[in-house]
């Protein structure tokens, strides 16, 4: 009776772990799956024959026409007031207001151009990519694809991911331009004169500043889009499912990109030690 009771306890107790740690299994089952995906999309992007053309120019000018108008609203407006009006108030206080465009090189340039680029691209292309995806899953058209010979990583993933590199690489250009109108709206704000401000961004700015951001964002569209296209054609459950596999994709994101993030800084940081001086 003992024995079988202890059996009962040590059952109910493995049930419970294994519940517990179910999450956790899920998601390091999914990453494991998006790197495979991940590795099936690059050699499908350098493999003959070529025949996303089409859907790579429809998908880039897609995204384009998208998110420019909320990535310049969002980084002027972040930019305004947290690196700028603050930051030049904390200056003035200590009688270095000159010193704000130094900070925006590493504000901006090093961070929020990249993450702003990344924020708006998920919530505004990675959300329509996964519900279109996921839409074609419902619908079984994915399958319907495969039937026909067609190779749905070559024909859909391919083309998104492309273009969620390419475009979101040229938007931190454009990021950093609307981040120092920012900068430049808050100098005027505080009547500050705007050459102590262009001096010192440029004495703290280098190649290495600018060419780590593009890297940065590109791979932050890689990740947008192999998340995204990833949880689109493995929805399931009808629009239910669609909607759950868009809200699971914007989450997964976001960690993805932040995860990123801390590995690519504190590496750039450890191989180029000069970018930690403030001039």
């Amino acid at each position: 009776m003992r024995i079988s009771q202890g059996r009962n306890q040590e059952s109910v107790a493995a049930t419970v772990a294994e519940r517990a740690l179910q999450p956790a299994k899920n998601l390091l089952e999914e990453v494991g799956d998006m790197m495979i995906l991940t590795g099936k999309t690059l050699v499908s992007a350098v493999k003959p024959p070529y025949p996303y053309g089409g859907e790579f120019m429809g998908q880039f000018l897609f995204v384009l026409r998208l998110c420019w108008l909320p990535l310049m609203i969002s980084t002027v407006a972040v930019t305004y007031g947290a690196p700028g009006l603050q930051a030049l108030g904390f200056l003035t206080v200590l009688g270095a207001p000159d010193r704000l465009g130094s900070f925006f090189n590493l504000a901006v340039t090093r961070e929020f151009a990249p993450f702003i680029s990344a924020i708006v691209v998920i919530g505004v292309a990675g959300t329509a990519i996964t519900a279109d995806l996921g839409a074609r899953k419902v619908r079984e058209e994915l399958d319907a694809l495969q039937v026909l010979g067609g190779d749905p990583v070559k024909n859909l993933v391919v083309p998104r991911f492309l273009a969620l590199m390419i475009v979101t690489g040229l938007f931190d250009v454009f990021t950093i331009i609307f981040g120092i109108t920012g900068g430049v709206l808050a100098s005027l704000v505080y009547s500050e004169p705007l050459g102590p401000f262009f001096s010192t961004f440029f004495q703290q700015s280098s190649l290495t500043d600018l060419w780590a951001s593009v890297v940065k964002c590109v791979i932050f569209g890689a990740i947008t889009a192999i998340v995204c296209c990833y949880k689109g054609m493995t929805a399931s459950g009808g629009a239910e499912g669609v909607g759950r596999a868009v809200n699971q994709a914007v989450v997964i994101a976001f960690i993805g990109v932040f995860a990123f993030n801390v590995v690519f800084t504190q590496t750039l940081l450890a191989t180029n030690p000069d970018m930690m001086i403030i001039r």
